[in-house]
């Protein structure tokens, strides 16, 4: 006799429930075939790797590396139906080891079986190095053929053994283009146009930026409102909120805006300068990582240029620790500006590095004797200090002594540039240097 209490489904009967459920529109859309694929023509063109890989029936391990919604998962379903492979999907934030020798084990059958295995390893970064390590066995004897995907830079996150068994193809974010495309597909699967002003169309696909996944689901929610016209871009705009931008503060975006920030500045581009920074404070950049940041650039980029850079900057930091924000952030963005307008040297930088290298090379030179201290008897008997001409003492206040060590020749590695007070600087610089030989003849 059944159990009158239990009410779970037999297998048909789920399965038939599962088929009439509602699915997402990002899951109804999703491409049958690669070349359904909107964007990322880069590599599945033709001549692009994937396109000559599956051309020559040669297919290896990939790594994706991309922003979220740009078809990472899709492309590697597909790859997989396109060479008649298993398609297994795992993510690295949910399993470990014992999931790992499961998935490893369960390909080790079918290869038995004549059956291959792609096996798609989503945020494959996460694993570590242990867990990365593992895969190169079975990825040698052709157990498995990996797919891996990343939205982290896979040089820094990603063990050189497996990135030398493994294709980096970087998936690029959608452009305008292939977000419209997209659009259009959906309201044709929809069978209805968006209920959106030209304007509004259009900040819609902003507001997706750049992740397709993002976008359908935008389209999703627009097509289920009851509207009696057309809304227009302060419409939709009060309905719905901005994507938040991608940005980890630890990981490759925080890396690509602060590169971008201080090569803006290095390019004495005021206006780019303060885009880059604005983009970082919007994402949650904490301002005093901001205001180190740009008075390391006052010292690596200006430096004696503008000697006043780095008292701005440390100002405007000072000044942020007293206001906060949003106040205290006016104040850096101030500094930004002027730094950005400075005139630029890295003469100063260059000399020190220069330097360093000298100092490596050159060992323990000592330096020598005459400009030694004596304090004792023993030590003047040595030469400590013999022949040493004070400066103050001297025509011009110069005596043009050697002060690199005896074993080493003159070397000039400060050469200012001829850029704000460096200009000055320069003439300084030469200045010495015609005396030092004048010195040298008398």
């Amino acid at each position: 006799m059944a159990d009158l209490f239990d009410t779970t489904d037999s297998a048909p009967e789920a399965q038939a429930r599962a088929d009439t459920a509602p699915r997402p529109l990002a899951d109804r859309l999703r491409p049958q075939v690669l070349d359904e694929v909107i964007g990322q023509r880069q590599v599945l063109g033709p001549e692009a790797p994937l396109g000559v890989m599956l051309a020559a029936g040669t297919l290896g391990s990939i790594v994706f590396w991309g922003p979220p919604g740009v078809g990472k998962t899709t492309i590697a379903r597909l790859l997989a139906d396109a060479t008649d492979l298993h398609f297994v999907q795992i993510s690295a934030i949910f399993s470990g080891v014992p999931e790992l020798r499961k998935v490893f084990e369960a390909a080790k059958q079918r290869r038995r079986t004549g059956q291959g295995t792609l096996l798609f390893v989503d945020e494959i970064h996460r694993f570590n190095k242990a867990q990365q390590d593992s895969f190169l066995p079975h990825m040698e004897d052709g157990t498995i053929l990996l797919v891996g995907a990343t939205t982290e830079n896979p040089s820094f996150e990603l063990n050189a053994a497996l990135l030398s068994r493994a294709q980096v193809l970087v998936l690029e974010r959608l452009g305008q283009e292939d977000l419209e495309a997209l659009v259009a597909r959906a309201e044709t699967a929809l069978d209805r146009a968006l209920p959106l002003e030209p304007g509004a169309r259009a900040a819609l696909l902003d507001m997706a930026d750049g992740d397709g996944r993002a976008l359908l689901n935008l389209v999703e929610q627009v097509t289920s409102w009851r509207l009696d016209a057309p809304l227009d871009v302060n419409g939709l705009k009060t309905r719905l909120m901005k994507r938040a931008a991608v940005y980890d503060k630890s990981g490759d975006g925080h890396y690509n805006l602060i590169s971008a920030l201080h090569k803006s500045v290095r390019g004495s581009d005021p206006d780019a300068a303060l885009y880059w920074y604005a983009r970082m404070l919007e994402a949650g950049e904490d301002p005093r990582y901001l205001a180190r940041r740009i008075t390391r650039m006052a010292v690596e980029d200006i430096a004696l240029a503008d000697p006043q850079a780095q008292a701005v900057c440390l100002q405007s930091w000072e000044t942020y620790e007293r206001l906060g924000s949003p106040e205290g952030e006016l104040a850096i963005a101030q500094a930004l500006v002027y730094i950005a307008l400075a005139p630029k040297s890295n003469a100063a930088y260059v000399a020190y590095k220069a330097a360093r290298r000298a100092a490596k090379e050159t060992g323990s030179l000592m330096p020598p004797k005459h400009i030694l201290n004596a304090p004792t008897g023993l030590m003047k008997d040595q030469g400590y200090g013999k022949g040493y001409a004070y400066d103050h003492d001297a025509k011009d206040g110069f005596s043009g002594q050697n002060y690199f060590p005896d074993d080493m020749e003159r070397t000039t590695f400060y050469e200012p540039v001829e850029r704000g007070f460096e200009r000055d600087l320069r003439k300084r610089v030469d200045y010495f240097a015609r005396l030092r030989i004048q010195r040298t003849e008398d």
